[in-house]
């Protein structure tokens, strides 16, 4: 039996089957891009379902596929009206005209010690896309019945169910208050709680596939669908059980870094610094710390010629250090601990690729600073994406094990753990392995250098 996993990134949509021992044994991707509309940019979910169908059907045509996991990012819902059609476009999160409510939307957003959601920019804040629409198409948003979070719109698409689930309500939406495990009081200044489904629990089965989806793609029409998952608390939750009640850290990676600190204080959370509390599927609230990390890397990468798959050595790293070459955050407005800074590389490098993997390294490090994080620090897919990068991590904090767990792809390999929630809790870590430290010589030197500069 096979475990069909649909993945979608900010950057990239993804079907992936698993078999019973979680390894990855097909896959298929596309651009995830959006739209330009007359008034705001929105997803095209229509496009996206095209394609899911048509991977569906390729993957069952190949494997016995008796379940089925979505996981998808943050800051994203799905307006329905009676009819099940959408009331509105599904708005990107990155539409800056949002930003026109501001002012209006400060004054009703409830205080950050109460969702542990920083204010961000554009439409991060899922309350503030939900306030924008509101002000801005009043007639359609009085016709919403059902307000999905991204993952929960695709598995009422495959099956038929409408409900919710508590990692997406708890990403940065306003909407969610992680240390009670209820709604906050944006849901009822907008008026739609009633138009929010029940929640349930990331390991539950919401349904199975319906007769239409079943006869368009070949799957069996016993095939469960799970409840989804939102993808940084997806990839957290593959070490959570097997940790003995330790803390640690898992920095998810992608178009977003994120350091998920199990453990740390989310009273020390700082508003000012992207720092947040993520949920996490146990209903716990978790102090984070994020910037856009895959995008600035590329960034990087551009400004200096390089490509993202360039090769780099330890020397390439040497040589950067050695001739004090910087790249000063931020790459990426609006988000991250420098926002509102402004990014500079000092000097052309001969290896664009390196300085980009020294910035990540010396970003990830300064937020594990931020969230005082304690005990292993875990990365999945990076580890086999960009190891020297977890080496230098591994040089940076000698008093923690950066460890690297062999997934190929964390986020993926997450949501089929959910599928397995039971088992998987009793099931020991394997194929794990201690980053080595990279040996840089004069690494900390450089480190309080770009810190000194990145502050300034």
């Amino acid at each position: 039996m096979y475990t069909f996993i649909f993945d979608i990134g900010k950057t990239n949509i993804k079907g992936n089957v698993l078999n019973d021992q979680g390894e990855t044994v097909w896959s298929e991707s596309a651009l995830n891009q959006s739209i330009q509309g007359p008034d705001y940019t929105y997803i095209d979910v229509e496009n996206v379902e095209t394609w899911l169908l048509s991977c569906l059907k390729k993957a069952a045509d190949q494997f016995d596929i008796n379940a089925i996991n979505i996981t998808t990012h943050g800051a994203c819902a799905v307006l329905l009206d009676s009819s099940g059609k959408l009331a509105l476009p599904v708005m990107d999160y990155e539409c800056e005209v949002v930003e026109s409510c501001n002012q209006a939307y400060n004054q009703i957003r409830p205080d950050f010690n109460q969702t542990l959601s920083p204010n961000l920019s554009a439409g991060l804040n899922l309350g503030r896309q939900l306030f924008w629409l509101k002000q801005h198409f009043a007639e359609q948003f009085s016709q919403v019945q059902a307000v999905l979070m991204y993952p929960q719109y695709w598995v009422w698409r495959l099956t038929g169910k409408l409900v919710n689930e508590v990692t997406s309500l708890g990403c940065h939406t306003d909407l969610w208050q992680p240390e009670i495990a209820d709604y906050s009081s944006l849901v009822d200044t907008l008026n739609i709680r009633h138009a929010l489904p029940a929640l349930v629990n990331a390991d539950e089965v919401v349904g199975k596939v319906t007769p239409q989806v079943a006869n368009q793609t070949g799957l069996n029409t016993n095939c469960q669908v799970y409840a989804g998952i939102h993808d940084s608390n997806s990839s957290f939750s593959r070490y959570l059980g097997q940790n003995n009640g330790k803390p640690f850290t898992v920095v998810s990676t992608g178009t977003w870094v994120i350091s998920m600190a199990m453990g740390a204080d989310i009273h020390a959370l700082k508003e000012e610094k992207d720092m947040l509390a993520n949920v996490c599927v146990l209903n716990q609230p978790i102090a984070c710390a994020r910037f856009m990390g895959g995008r600035e890397f590329s960034q990087i990468c551009e400004q200096t010629g390089a490509k993202t798959s360039d090769p780099i050595s330890a020397e390439d790293l040497q040589t950067i250090v050695n001739d004090k070459i910087f790249a000063l955050p931020a790459f990426s407005a609006g988000s991250g601990p420098f926002v509102g800074k402004q990014s500079k590389i000092t000097a052309q490098p001969h290896n664009g690729n390196a300085l980009a993997t020294l910035y990540l390294a010396l970003m990830i490090d300064h937020e594990l600073t931020l969230l005082n994080a304690k005990g292993d620090i875990i990365f999945g897919s990076t580890s086999k994406k960009n190891p020297l990068m977890c080496r230098l991590i591994a040089q940076l904090r000698p008093e923690q094990n950066v460890v690297l767990s062999g997934d190929s792809a964390s986020t993926v390999k997450g949501a089929w753990v959910m599928t397995k929630w039971q088992q998987w809790q009793d099931q020991p870590q394997t194929n794990i392995e201690i980053a080595e430290p990279a040996g840089i010589e004069n690494l900390e030197d450089y480190k309080a250098l770009w810190l000194a500069a990145a502050q300034a």
